[in-house]
């Protein structure tokens, strides 16, 4: 099986549905257990970012680290690494044949097996310490089936309402579905609402509860932040997104949590943080014009992002090129860009959940709509080659327009 066999492995296999049954039944078939020390993550946004932070921060110490998370840009394998290696096709597909029957009798979605394959490799690695992020929700979801030494929530919106509920609170109840008895919990800055359910679940499971505080000494500079945390001084990320900073402090919150079983020292603490590069994510494409692609897709994630891009963009005008999937709150998303662009041009990109031209319709009095995203994006490079130009809306349209501009 060739790198091409296993995207269309996924592709074909499994089912749609948001349910565990399956999952649980074919768990239980192949005795699974799982051993490995893991932080596990939840949260809307910042799930990624705080993944990364705290697998650096970790092999920056020299423990051997597992990362899981999703989704991937270009190719599968992304999602599962060891020290930063990605899994390669032979080991993935190894798991996969192995366990090929069950998959098949289960009906097993795509993030189920890519589960199963994730902690079953960091079993074989025998990693120290693995980072697995949630895919969607918590309670439910594929990922929560093992007790972790830390449940994080980074952020909580409205987001999958069709699947998680339709208040913060019933959606803060999903996620906090993570949470195990007597393991520390750790999370961002919530609203009240969110933080009050978080609290409820904590009690219940006696679980002790840490919030990440604001970061001091705040400094923008060379496209990254110098910034303090608590007692740590003079560190950095090389991140433009004002969020990035939240997802670190978060991190360092875990750190020090977990300070007496996992020990970090300060310099891999910095080192970690500065060495750590999240693509899609106020990523700077071109200088000249000031070429932006970000993977925001919800309205908590878009609204972060441009209270970032400011510091960015300077007092350039800004251009916006927008495209996302068909499930998102595009109302609320819209109307934060338009906030600090009037020139919001609506596109589409190869991909079966993108919104296509049709599905645009409410918006098509006040934005213009371009077929062709690529030639719309260089058609904007061209006329505004001062300005700043943003991609944004899905991590899988922002990864589209970076694989073909490059």
């Amino acid at each position: 099986m060739s790198k091409i066999d296993l995207k269309t492995y996924f592709d074909k296999v499994g089912h749609g549905e948001y349910q565990r049954e399956n999952f649980d039944s074919f768990l239980n078939k192949v005795n699974f257990s799982y051993k490995i020390p893991s932080i596990h993550i939840a949260g809307s946004n910042g799930k990624g970012s705080t993944a990364n932070y705290l697998a650096n921060i970790y092999r920056a110490q020299g423990y051997k680290v597992g990362l899981f998370t999703s989704p991937y840009l270009e190719i599968v394998n992304e999602m599962i690494n060891v020290n930063g290696q990605n899994i390669s096709d032979e080991e993935m597909v190894e798991i996969i044949e192995h366990n090929a029957k069950l998959i098949d009798k289960y009906s097993l979605s795509p993030f189920e097996i890519q589960t199963f394959i994730a902690l079953t490799y960091f079993e074989k690695q025998k990693c120290d310490i693995a980072i697995i992020e949630c895919g969607m929700g918590g309670e439910i979801d594929a990922t929560n089936i093992f007790t972790p030494i830390a449940s994080v929530i980074t952020s909580i919106s409205l987001e999958h309402t069709a699947f998680l509920g339709r208040s913060i609170c019933e959606i803060a109840y999903q996620k906090a579905g993570i949470i195990k008895r007597e393991v520390p919990v750790i999370t961002g800055i919530l609203d009240e609402e969110a933080i009050n359910t978080i609290v409820e679940v904590s009690k219940e499971n006696n679980s002790q509860l840490s919030v990440a505080v604001e970061p001091a000494k705040v400094v923008y500079e060379n496209k990254g932040f110098n910034f303090a945390y608590g007692t740590l001084d003079n560190l950095r990320i090389n991140s433009a997104a004002t969020y990035s900073l939240k997802d670190a402090c978060i991190a360092l919150e875990v750190v020090n949590k977990l300070n007496d079983c996992f020990n970090v020292s300060e310099q891999s603490i910095k080192e970690g943080l500065a060495n750590t590069y999240m693509p899609v994510r106020m990523e700077i494409l071109k200088e000249k014009p000031l070429l932006i692609v970000d993977g925001s897709h919800n309205p908590e994630g878009v609204n972060n992002l441009v209270k970032s891009l400011q510091n960015v963009a300077q007092n350039r005008e800004i251009h916006i090129l927008f495209a996302c999937f068909r499930d998102k709150n595009i109302e609320r998303m819209i109307a934060y860009l338009g906030e600090y662009s009037k020139d919001i041009t609506l596109t589409t990109f190869p991909h079966e959940r993108a919104r296509k031209e049709e599905e645009f319709f409410l918006y098509m009095e006040d934005y213009a709509f371009k077929e062709d995203a690529i030639a719309a994006l260089k058609e904007l490079m061209e006329k505004y080659p001062d300005d700043c130009i943003l991609v944004t809306g899905s991590l899988a349209f922002a990864a589209y327009i970076k694989q073909n501009l490059q």
